[in-house]
């Protein structure tokens, strides 16, 4: 089968389709027929440094896809079955490929009224979003959430979640991605081009930090007493903690990982129409370099997808 490859670290432009031996599914596991796999920051992490762990690794963790075949003891799927998810992750799931295997329980079948290329680019995005809003910081009706880059991938699934969970929204875009992220369902967007946010946001409850830096402290400002800084950028923002203690506020660096019950709760509210990706930019699966080339300006409006299978 084909996939996505690389020799070396460097730019979008090491990485090249390669043939590789289509996988087996084990115990406890399904063989997916890939039709789109979404390009996520991470990824272009991964490809120029190795990520956490300094080594060269299969790229790509969404997945939207057909079951092929099923592993011994797997009862949630069948083949033909249309199935997303974020598998493995954080460790590798490698799926830039045409066929993936997968832990049959960080999947979930992909809602209907959502393409492969929408539910490609949503598994990722929107679990980080529901495992900072609901699992870490416990956001609840009322509260007020501001979310860093709303336009970004990560800031489109953590406006509309946190909409979802009765919050009042505030979120940082560009000055012409304030209608997208009205859209989205933002109660008010700040012009971070143009304005402290720190300045403007007042009483927060709970923030979505996409960005990391200046970005932790300054958002510890906006906080009410009691209220959390998600950061999800840096490992190194982890040290954030030890400045919002004494304040009387909470810090907490945070991973992704590979979730069922997340899994679940997104369908359903995909399936509810309460929250959809946008797909900016769609690029087939040899064509991985240019994806990546555009991932790395940090200017996309939503995601990046690439399509493996045709017809989606």
């Amino acid at each position: 089968m084909r996939a996505i490859g690389q020799d070396t670290f460097g730019g979008p432009e090491v990485l090249r389709v390669i043939d590789v031996d289509r996988p087996e599914p084990g115990p406890a596991e399904v063989l997916i027929r890939v039709h789109a796999a979404g390009v996520n920051p991470t990824d272009s992490w991964h490809r120029a440094l190795g990520g956490l762990r300094g080594a060269i690794t299969p790229l790509g963790w969404d997945v939207s896809g057909v079951v092929e075949a099923v592993g011994l003891g797997v009862t949630l799927f069948a083949p033909g079955d249309e199935v997303f998810g974020m598998p493995r992750h954080p460790h590798p799931a490698a799926t830039y490929a045409e066929y993936v295997t997968a832990p049959a329980r960080h999947l979930a079948h992909k809602p209907t009224n959502l393409s492969h290329l929408e539910a490609g680019g949503l598994p990722l995005v929107a679990l980080t979003a529901w495992q900072a809003l609901v699992d870490t910081a416990d956001v609840r009706p009322g509260q007020r959430v501001l979310v860093h880059a709303a336009a970004g991938g990560v800031g489109q699934a953590a406006v509309q979640i946190a909409k979802a969970r009765g919050a009042h929204v505030v979120g940082t875009a560009r000055g012409d991605n304030h209608e997208f992220v009205r859209g989205l369902g933002a109660d008010e967007v700040i012009d971070y081009t143009t304005t402290a946010f720190e300045e403007v946001a007042r009483e927060i409850d709970v923030v979505v930090d996409t960005i990391g830096g200046e970005y932790g402290p300054r958002s510890l400002r906006t906080l009410r007493p009691g209220g959390i800084v998600v950061s999800l950028a840096s490992p190194a923002e982890a040290a954030l903690a030890d400045i919002a203690r004494p304040l009387g506020l909470r810090a907490q660096f945070m991973i992704v990982e590979a979730d069922r019950t997340g899994m679940l709760a997104i369908a359903d509210l995909a399936r509810e129409g309460a929250l959809r990706v946008h797909v900016d930019t769609v690029v087939p699966l040899e064509s991985a370099s240019k994806a990546h080339e555009i991932a790395d300006t940090q200017r996309t409006r939503g995601k990046i997808v690439l399509e493996v299978a045709q017809n989606l």
